[in-house]
């Protein structure tokens, strides 16, 4: 038998459901407009006559972006970084949040410290673009030229994952890694055979919040790699280079396009953007809430 709700429950569940359609609604319609630009004829996307559905629906501007070889380049670029800067920036993290995790670590608390402290006062935009213009320098030195791989490993750490799980490590108990040096596993056996697939919500999370960094990193791509290397530019650097050059600062008038705005460009540049991301979090969403509550609490 269903309990019959009183009027403040009912009252508290319209008013919640209420402000989170309002919430989705506003999440939403962004994308909506995105694609509706995309697919939308010239005049009525230059003369903002776009609301929320699409009008002279044509799709010339996808056409056009499946044959820009620049664009697919740049994607391969953040495919690249995203990858590589995930599988190392966790592998960091991993280790750091293992080891801090140990009681018996020689100064436990003086690395934990330190770590803490960098979230709380950072050097400043300045100091860590000279810091890395200087990795940039050994990274040449020592025949890397690929900028891309400066920013995977100059970018590699961040505090706050590292503290996650660290405090995920220490969650697992104590028994279960005794008894697996009992039976001989090595300290790298413990970490793998252990506290890995015990923590997987956690590193999930990580993995995602570091995945989601790197696909939208646009700052340091923009500022490290040269102007004149615009093969190794990323995505979002792509985008605005192209906002720039063709859009802010040029007459679009001038440009003989028939069916589409360059505008729909842009957002079909956008929505291509998107797609991984769409694609990949729901099957990382589920980890989510256990591995913040796991990796953010400790006890």
């Amino acid at each position: 038998m269903k309990r019959r709700l009183e009027v403040s429950e009912l009252i508290f569940k319209i008013l919640a459901y209420t402000l989170l359609t309002a919430f989705a609604i506003c999440c939403l319609y962004p994308f909506v407009y995105a694609i509706s630009s995309a697919i939308s004829g010239r005049d009525v996307v230059d003369n903002n006559e776009i609301i929320l559905l699409p009008k002279d629906i044509q799709f010339a501007a996808f056409a056009e972006i499946f044959k820009n070889n620049a664009f697919w380049i740049s994607y391969a670029n953040t495919l690249f970084l995203t990858f590589y800067g995930t599988v190392f920036s966790l592998f960091v993290a991993i280790l750091g949040g293992y080891a801090l995790s140990k009681k018996r670590l020689l100064f436990r608390k003086g690395f934990n410290f330190i770590l803490v402290f960098t979230m709380w006062f950072s050097a400043g935009v300045v100091p860590q673009y000279l810091n890395y213009k200087k990795t940039l320098t050994v990274f040449n030195s020592i025949g890397i030229q690929d900028t891309k791989w400066m920013i995977v490993i100059a970018m590699g750490m961040a505090a706050m994952n590292i503290i996650l799980l660290r405090n995920a490590f220490e969650g697992v108990p104590s028994e279960i890694e005794e008894a697996a040096i009992v039976d001989g596993a090595t300290e790298l056996q413990v970490l793998t055979k252990v506290y890995v697939p015990m923590s997987k919500s956690t590193i999930a999370t990580v993995g995602l919040f570091f995945g989601i960094s790197r696909w939208n990193g646009y700052y340091w791509a923009q500022r490290m790699i040269p102007a004149n290397h615009s093969f190794e530019w990323p995505l979002q650097v792509y985008i605005r280079r192209y906002l720039e050059d063709n859009i802010w600062n040029s007459d679009q008038g001038a440009i003989n396009v028939e069916v589409y705005s360059l505008n729909s460009i842009v957002y079909t540049m956008v929505i291509c953007a998107i797609i991984p991301i769409l694609i990949i979090y729901p099957y990382i969403q589920k980890y989510f809430a256990k591995g913040v509550n796991m990796g953010g609490v400790k006890e």
